[in-house]
C-alpha cells in the first residue's frame, strides 16, 4: 500500500516538475513576460488638445435679453419644496428669495444659517454668480448645503434668473455685445457717368454733403 502510494506522488511530483519546466522554457522562447507594441496600431483616437477652447454658445446677457420668466416661473416650481419667493416669506430648509439678485453672498434672509462655504464666499449675486450657482450649487461654493445638482442648460438658468429678478430685485439686464458685421466696409462712392464734366460734379457734391432733400 505504502508502495502504490509512494508511486503515485512520485509520479505526481514529476509530472508537477516537468510542466514547470515547460512553462519556464516556453515563456523565454516566446518572450510571453514581456510586452511588445504591434507594428501599426489598429486605429488612431483623436484625443482634443489639452486647454483646447469649447463652444460656449451664447453668452449669458444675450440669454436674458431673450430670457422668459414665464418659463422661469415653472422651473423654479422646482424649488418651492426648499425655498418661499414672496416679499416677507419665511425661510424654509432654504432661505426665502424675494429680492435675492444684487444681495450679499451668503448673508441676511432674515438670520438664516447660511453654511461657511457660502457665508465665505464673497461678493454679490450677480448675474454672473448667480448663472454660476444655478449650474452647479456645489462647484460654486464647495461643501455648501444646497442639495441640488444644477440646471444643465444655459436658457433654462436664464430664463430662471429674470423670473428671479423680478421678484423684488428687478436689476438693469447687462447688454449684449453687439455682433461684429461680416464685411462691412467703407460706403462706396458711385462713380460718375462717363462722359460727365467737372462742372457737373462740382454741382452735385455740395448738395451730397449738405443731405438736401428734394421735394416734389
Amino acid at each position: 500500500m505504502d508502495d502504490k502510494f509512494n508511486t503515485i506522488a512520485g509520479w505526481t511530483l514529476f509530472g508537477g516538475i516537468v510542466a514547470l519546466g515547460l512553462s519556464s522554457i516556453s515563456s523565454h522562447f516566446f518572450m510571453a513576460d514581456k510586452v511588445h507594441e504591434p507594428h501599426e496600431p489598429g486605429y488612431v483616437i483623436d484625443a482634443p488638445e489639452e486647454g483646447a477652447a469649447e463652444d460656449q454658445g451664447p453668452s449669458l446677457a444675450t440669454l436674458l435679453a431673450s430670457a422668459d420668466p414665464a418659463k422661469g416661473e415653472k422651473i423654479f416650481a422646482k424649488c418651492t419644496a426648499c425655498h418661499t419667493i414672496n416679499q416677507g416669506g419665511a425661510n424654509g430648509i432654504g432661505p426665502n428669495l424675494y429680492g435675492t439678485l444684487g444681495e450679499e453672498i451668503g448673508h441676511g434672509k432674515q438670520g438664516f444659517a447660511f453654511s461657511s462655504a457660502l457665508s465665505g464666499h464673497g461678493g454679490s449675486w450677480t448675474f454672473e454668480n448667480m448663472d454660476a450657482w444655478l449650474a452647479s450649487p456645489k462647484a460654486f461654493a464647495a461643501g455648501t448645503k444646497m442639495s441640488f445638482a444644477g440646471l444643465g442648460k444655459a436658457e433654462d438658468r436664464a430664463n430662471l434668473i429674470a423670473y428671479l429678478n423680478q421678484q423684488g430685485s428687478n436689476l438693469p439686464l447687462p447688454t449684449p455685445e453687439p455682433a461684429a458685421a461680416e464685411g462691412a466696409d467703407a460706403p462706396a462712392v458711385e462713380a460718375a457717368p462717363e462722359g460727365a464734366d467737372a462742372a457737373d460734379a462740382q454741382t452735385v457734391t455740395p448738395v451730397a454733403e449738405q443731405g438736401a432733400t428734394v421735394t416734389n
